[in-house]
């Protein structure tokens, strides 16, 4: 009797300590996903109690400087994986990171639970009996690579925004937000530079898989296809953000040079001005001394001086715009 209340006491323990956990099980046939969303050292204590991970893997998924990567074990692959999730506060893309356990009958992912991807799938998976189907029927590295392909279709959407942005800064510069303009462009760039710097790297793994996968034991599907890919649309989103680069360095180049050519117009009609007024303020400078100068007691000093004072400046006037001074 006391073993039987130590079994159902120890198994009510077990449930009780997975509901308090941020961790979520589908089983279909003989596999298993396992989703932790957000982990803590709790869940990696439980992921180490079921599973036979190493230390250092564990530690990994609670990393926030951790590198995309690959490593093989005997009883599992372990991915770590970063896409790109837009702070809408900061307006700048920031790395999200996936950390994946493959076997040959379960799947274990680690995230934040701010990759709407892989949280929409899950609970697809988990409601739908004809998506797990489609999806676990086969083999855990197939529905690792479903995973990883919605998780890089997830890119195309925030770099096609970065697209309109480029648009809309195009717009401001050629109209009269040139200020405005400018802080666009310098968010713009920042948010291209934080973009490649996701991407790169991940596409070095997609591309080490797509020509070496062949000899990781838990992939099932063939590699080169599959992983070959990803690699592609990886490659695509590179090149997209090189060319976005380019343009936005060119906005700047722009942007400086309408600026630059306002203000030298400014500074023109200034140094115009400047000098029309130059001999005017001379000779008023002269007859404003408190000395006898010819013409100071006549009264008809003061219409002349106006009329000379007019003459010269239309006189300038002619002789700069003669020039295309102005």
């Amino acid at each position: 009797m006391n073993f039987l209340l130590n079994l159902i006491r120890g198994v009510l323990e077990n449930v009780m300590e997975e509901k308090s956990l941020r961790i979520d099980i589908i089983n279909w046939g003989k596999l298993s996903w396992v989703n932790v969303e957000n982990p803590g050292r709790d869940e990696m204590d439980y992921l180490a109690r079921h599973f036979n991970f190493h230390p250092l893997d564990l530690d990994d998924c609670l990393s926030k400087i951790q590198r995309p990567k690959i490593d093989e074990y005997p009883d599992y692959l372990f991915m770590v994986l970063h896409f790109p999730v837009f702070d809408k506060r900061m307006r700048v893309t920031q790395p999200s990171q996936v950390s994946i356990f493959l076997g040959d009958d379960f799947l274990v992912t680690v995230h934040k639970g701010d990759l709407k991807p892989i949280v929409n799938f899950f609970k697809e998976c988990k409601a739908n009996e004809t998506a797990r189907e489609e999806y676990m029927g086969s083999s855990a590295s197939f529905l690792l690579y479903t995973i990883l392909d919605r998780l890089v279709n997830y890119c195309f959407p925030i770099l096609n925004k970065i697209g309109e942005n480029i648009e809309k800064v195009e717009d401001m510069i050629f109209g009269d937000q040139m200020e405005k303009a400018i802080r666009e462009i310098a968010l713009l760039r920042r948010d291209v530079i934080h973009y490649r710097r996701i991407i790169k790297p991940q596409t070095e793994v997609f591309e080490h898989l797509e020509k070496n996968g062949s000899k990781y034991t838990f992939l099932k599907e063939a590699p080169h296809v599959y992983f070959g890919d990803l690699a592609d649309h990886c490659r695509k989103i590179q090149d997209t953000l090189e060319d976005y680069r380019e343009v936005i360095e060119g906005f700047k180049d722009t942007n400086d040079t309408l600026a630059s050519f306002r203000i030298n117009q400014v500074m023109r009609i200034l140094t115009v001005i400047s000098t029309i007024m130059l001999p005017l303020t001379l000779i008023a400078s002269i007859y404003g001394m408190n000395v006898p100068l010819p013409g100071q007691g006549s009264p008809y000093f003061f219409p002349l001086f106006i009329l000379f004072s007019i003459f010269l400046i239309g006189a300038m006037l002619f002789i700069f715009r003669k020039r295309r001074w102005i």
